[in-house]
């Protein structure tokens, strides 16, 4: 490095602004971890302003002769129209729903007793069978082992989200606040972006308009999805168990509704919901009429149903958004599950895919800044080539004409990506 290079950027003391910023996000960060366990209602409000914001957007751009609908009648509108349709949707479903699932109830215990005295035909055709010694040996000593790790399983630490279904219903009280305060939000939303806007650095604007555009743009999917999704897996499964009880048995009849509605339910459990939602109907497949036949059933149905979804459905609706390996996906299932239960599981997948795209736009964006910055010295001065010069003719002689100007032609200036320096 020679004496009159000019010295790499390094870190410099933040500004006043920008240590003002830091120690606000630090103290919120502490306030919400310590008052974590009563943020799952404010978080369950934050997604239903989510997804009420276009619709209130839209009802207030509505002109009225001259003027428009004020932000806060809109928010009212569209409050009055989510809570009939969910009046009316209950009505139509609560009734089989609730039928269904006291029947299933007072029939568990025959369902278990099936199970049981499956078991126990599988376990006598198994002792029945002509094996080796050292096969039988083998699988005698595996089905032990593996009796003895289920045994042993901690199925609190490994999947801990039923365990929320109590504390939820100790928050209830909580819940009933939530609509007035996404209220609050979903007038003053404009209002509160402005301000937010405001508050930040100019030099940290854009940086942080892309950060939150791009949680925008995930959970936004996410969100669409996961209703989408679980819409038409409930309703298809719903016509497939139909199919079973008109073909199969009409035993599937009885709890379509209540087993469809677990399914569409379960949908926000990738890869686990849908696994889990098949053991009940496997249950009822087991005390039909020829319980081998129904399992068969019951396990094509659930098969058809996943590869729709996973070939078809996701891709055209989920889009890139929320692209995660299936290994990530459970390792985020049960992180989530065993931070924040339920509610934990069902938000890892989102959060995953916004720290993964969040990671890469910062990181893009920092590799940008290094580009820019200066290296060890000076660049070295460029020269413009020289240009070609025309020699006299004859002609140019003979009428004593003066040769074309042999002065090189000044070149136009190289354009240069300049960024604006971020204040640090």
């Amino acid at each position: 490095m020679s004496p009159e290079a000019t010295p790499v950027r390094r870190l410099t003391a933040p500004t006043p602004r920008v240590a003002l910023v830091i120690c606000a996000a630090i103290v919120i960060g502490v306030v919400l971890y310590l008052g974590r366990h009563a943020l799952t209602p404010f978080i369950v409000g934050a997604l239903l302003v989510y997804m009420l914001d276009p619709a209130v957007g839209f009802v207030s751009r509505i002109r009225i002769g001259s003027r428009t609908i004020p932000r806060g009648l809109a928010v009212l509108i569209v409050y009055l129209i989510v809570v009939v349709v969910v009046i009316q949707g209950l009505r139509l479903l609560l009734g089989p729903l609730v039928s269904q699932l006291i029947d299933y109830l007072r029939d568990l215990p025959t369902l278990i007793a099936s199970l049981q005295s499956t078991l126990d035909s599988l376990a006598a055709t198994y002792r029945d069978l002509d094996l080796p010694e050292s096969v039988r040996a083998f699988i005698d000593s595996a089905l032990a082992d593996l009796g003895k790790g289920a045994g042993g399983i901690d199925f609190g630490s490994l999947l801990p989200i039923a365990s929320t279904i109590a504390g939820t219903a100790a928050s209830f009280f909580g819940f009933l606040i939530i609509p007035i305060w996404a209220f609050y939000i979903l007038r003053d939303r404009v209002r509160l972006t402005d301000q937010l806007a405001a508050s930040l650095p100019p030099a940290w604007r854009d940086e942080v308009w892309g950060v939150l555009t791009i949680i925008e743009r995930v959970f936004g999917r996410w969100i669409r999805a996961q209703v989408l999704l679980g819409l038409i897996v409930g309703a298809a499964t719903y016509g497939g168990l139909v199919l079973l009880g008109w073909f199969v048995d009409p035993r599937f009849l009885q709890f379509a509704v209540f087993l469809a509605v677990i399914a569409g339910i379960l949908e926000l459990l990738p890869i686990i919901g849908p696994i889990i939602a098949m053991i009940p109907t496997l249950l009822v497949a087991l005390t039909t009429s020829d319980p081998l036949l129904g399992v068969i059933a019951v396990l094509i149905l659930y098969l058809i149903v996943q590869q729709l979804e996973n070939a078809v459905l996701v891709p055209k609706i989920q889009g890139d958004a929320v692209q995660l390996h299936p290994s990530v996906v459970i390792f985020a299932l049960i992180v989530g599950g065993s931070i924040a239960g339920l509610l934990g599981a069902i938000l890892a997948i989102p959060i995953t895919a916004v720290a993964r795209d969040v990671y890469r736009y910062l990181f893009r964006r920092l590799s940008e800044d290094e580009a820019d910055a200066p290296t060890d010295g000076p660049p070295p001065p460029t020269e413009a080539p020289p240009q070609p010069t025309t020699p006299p003719t004859p002609s140019n002689q003979a009428t004593d004409q003066p040769a074309p100007d042999s002065t090189p032609i000044e070149q136009p200036p190289t354009l240069k990506r300049t960024r604006k320096p971020v204040e640090t």
